[in-house]
């Protein structure tokens, strides 16, 4: 009989192969992906667009993502309650993402309506109505959601981790929908000019996940897309440097707030980093699962949070890695000091066999799950193409997980967490936290006032 006090031990991991594609690039420009599974009865369509914020033109910050928002408000023919409606009939849905890297257009329908559903998304992505009306709309959107931002502090530590790491150069220093200053400029003709720069043949690519045979999905792209012409502006390559060197302290000020939110970190590294997976189990052992070091001595050993959690940013530049928690006012200054301790420890010694094991079971059992549809297919699809990764990164996931030892995360740890350049951002009531704060002596601190969202005020 088994003893109940006795943790179940998991089981050897099943063998698992991400779904063969074929990769190909069609006269006309489009590159074409597909993953065929023909005994599906649906089909997830993902239009990967190279127009993602970091190609804002500087005060212009924002314009990507209102592209992108405006593609599914209509065509030149269609306005968006129509199109909407036309997208309805064929029982398809669509949706439209924009990020740092990439623009996309994501579209599910059954297979035997996959023809009718990518004539729309083809007119959708060639023929936008970009009408003043939507983009005036659109605009005003945005602003009540910066308004938000400055309300909720969660959002406000985000947004501000963000501002004060990066150079004011850098695009990664402000939101990627922009500011409230960078919006209110932009122009239905700004749009327009983004749009002819970017969407063009030579910066798309088509991703098609389901039942649908690989030369009948290209027979369909090539009829969809055909004629489409243009010539891709430059592409610009991420900002990615910080804007101060050294450990430092920001109180976002809160007043009367009854906890603050922290938010610790610095720059991390681009996604298609060599040393990803260790730097993977790492986060998973420090701050990324729910037994993780920190979620543990902040939540379980000290009662200071309902939860803390550690990530990278991945992205084709060097986005932020940060910590984040939110905690009573009053122990703001303790949670800080366990956080920077938490870090140094991981840097000094190997972790333990149990704690590495745990990391890997969990990163290499969920893996086939995040892929059990077509749009999940379609999605990991897309962000290989985005991030530039081997054909084979998909299929050699947990693989490359299992490798992972113990001496490998601790080189990762030294090469990738640095205490000594911490930016430590705790949005809340300076009167309650910013004494216990200069008491741990870690770092100068900066008092400010929440911004309007735009480096200059």
């Amino acid at each position: 009989m088994t003893n109940p006090a006795t943790r179940p031990v998991p089981g050897p991991a099943r063998p698992y192969h991400f779904p063969r594609f074929t990769r190909r690039r069609l006269s006309g420009g489009v590159e074409l992906i597909t993953a065929s599974a023909p005994k599906l009865p649906i089909v997830s369509v993902v239009a990967l667009v190279d127009a993602g914020a970091t190609h804002d033109p500087v005060g212009s910050e924002g314009l990507s993502v209102l592209t992108a928002k405006l593609l599914l408000e209509g065509t030149t023919t269609h306005d968006g309650a129509t199109l909407a409606d036309a997208f309805e009939q064929l029982g398809a849905s669509v949706d439209v993402d924009a990020s740092w890297d990439g623009v996309e257009v994501r579209l599910t329908v059954l297979a035997d309506r996959l023809r009718q559903a990518l004539a729309l998304l083809s007119d959708t992505l060639q023929h936008p109505g970009f009408r003043e009306r939507d983009v005036a709309r659109l605009k005003a959107e945005r602003a009540a959601e910066l308004l938000q931002i400055q309300a909720d502090p969660r959002s406000l530590a985000d947004e501000s981790f963000s501002r004060l790491l990066y150079t004011a150069a850098s695009r990664y220093a402000q939101p990627a929908g922009g500011n409230s200053r960078s919006v209110a400029t932009i122009t239905g003709t700004e749009v327009a000019a983004f749009y002819r720069a970017h969407y063009v043949p030579e910066r798309l690519t088509a991703i098609v996940a389901g039942g649908v045979t690989h030369e009948e999905a290209e027979r369909l792209v090539v009829e969809a897309f055909a004629g489409w012409q243009g010539t891709p502006a430059k592409i610009r390559a991420p900002d990615d440097q910080v804007a101060e060197r050294g450990r430092r302290i920001h109180i976002v000020t809160k007043e009367e707030a009854p906890q603050s939110e922290l938010r610790i970190g610095h720059r991390g590294v681009a996604r298609n980093h060599p040393d990803y997976f260790s730097l993977v189990v790492m986060n998973a052992i420090l701050g990324g699962l729910f037994s993780s070091r920190i979620n543990l001595n902040l939540r379980e050993e000290h009662g200071y949070t309902y939860g803390a959690h550690s990530g990278f940013d991945w992205r084709r530049g060097a986005g932020p890695f940060v910590i984040s928690t939110a905690v009573e006012s009053a122990v703001t200054a303790d949670a800080t000091r366990e956080v920077v301790a938490e870090l140094m420890a991981i840097r000094e010694n190997p972790v333990t066999e149990e704690e590495l094991g745990l990391a890997k079971s969990f990163l290499e059992g969920v893996f086939p799950i995040r892929y059990e549809t077509t749009a999940a297919i379609a999605d990991a699809l897309a962000k290989l193409v985005t991030y530039g990764l081997p054909e084979d990164s998909l299929d050699n996931y947990r693989a490359s997980v299992r490798n992972v030892s113990a001496n490998d995360v601790l080189r990762a740890a030294r090469g990738h967490l640095n205490p000594e350049q911490l930016l430590i951002v705790a949005v809340g009531d300076p009167a309650v936290i910013q004494a216990p704060l200069a008491r741990l002596e870690l770092a100068p601190i900066t008092v400010d006032v929440p911004p309007d969202h735009d480096r200059s005020t």
